[in-house]
C-alpha cells in the first residue's frame, strides 16, 4: 500500500499511528498461536536519508508512505520502482490540498504511471473532509480509468452530512 500525504510532517505521523496497531496484529496472531505477516513501514520524503533509501529498495516495505514528489522519485528510479511493482493500494491523504495546483497536476501524472510499474492496477482512494466539487476531484484522482461508456470509473462516498444546529444536534456536551 502506498499512503500519500501532502505534507512530510503528516507522512511521519502517519507512519508513526501505523505502528500500533501493526504490533497489535502481530501480538494478537502470536496470542492465538498464528505465524504474524511480515508488516512494515517505510517513510518517504526529501528527509529520507540515502541509507534509509537504499534500505527501502534492499528490503521493500509493505507501506509506503510518501509524499507526492517522493513518490514521481520512486516512479521514475529504476531501482525504487521495484519498491513499488507490489502496491495493491494508493490512498491520497488531504487531496484537496493536492486538487488545487500544479503539484495535483503533477501527482495525477505520476499515478498514472505508477499504474504502469504496478503487477495490476492500484485502488486510488482519496480522503479529504473538504473538497467541492466531489465530483470533480474523484475525476481527478481516477485519471484515465473509464467505463465502457466513457464515464470516469469511480466510486464517491460521501459520508459528510450537513451539519444540525441547536441543543439536540446530537453532538457531544463537553
Amino acid at each position: 500500500m502506498a499512503y500519500v500525504s501532502p505534507l512530510k510532517a503528516l507522512a511521519v505521523d502517519i507512519a508513526q499511528n501505523l505502528e500500533g496497531p501493526l504490533r497489535e496484529i502481530e501480538a494478537t496472531a502470536a496470542a492465538m498461536g498464528l505465524d504474524s505477516p511480515a508488516l512494515s513501514i517505510g517513510v518517504r520524503t526529501g528527509d529520507t536519508s540515502p541509507a534509509e533509501r537504499a534500505s527501502m529498495v534492499r528490503n521493500p516495505p509493505t507501506f509506503v508512505v510518501t509524499t507526492p514528489e517522493s513518490l514521481y522519485l520512486l516512479v521514475t528510479a529504476g531501482r525504487s520502482r521495484a519498491v513499488l511493482s507490489g502496491i495493491e493500494t494508493v490512498i491520497v491523504d488531504e487531496i484537496h490540498a493536492l486538487a488545487r495546483d500544479k503539484r495535483g497536476a503533477h501527482l495525477c501524472l505520476t499515478l498514472e504511471r505508477l499504474e504502469h510499474v504496478c503487477d495490476r492496477p492500484p485502488v486510488r482512494v482519496g480522503l479529504s473532509a473538504t473538497q467541492k466539487p466531489i465530483e470533480t476531484v474523484a475525476r481527478m484522482l481516477v485519471g484515465s480509468r473509464s467505463r465502457g461508456d466513457g464515464s470516469p470509473e469511480v466510486a464517491i462516498v460521501d459520508s459528510g452530512a450537513p451539519a444540525r444546529v441547536g441543543p439536540c444536534s446530537g453532538a457531544p456536551n463537553w
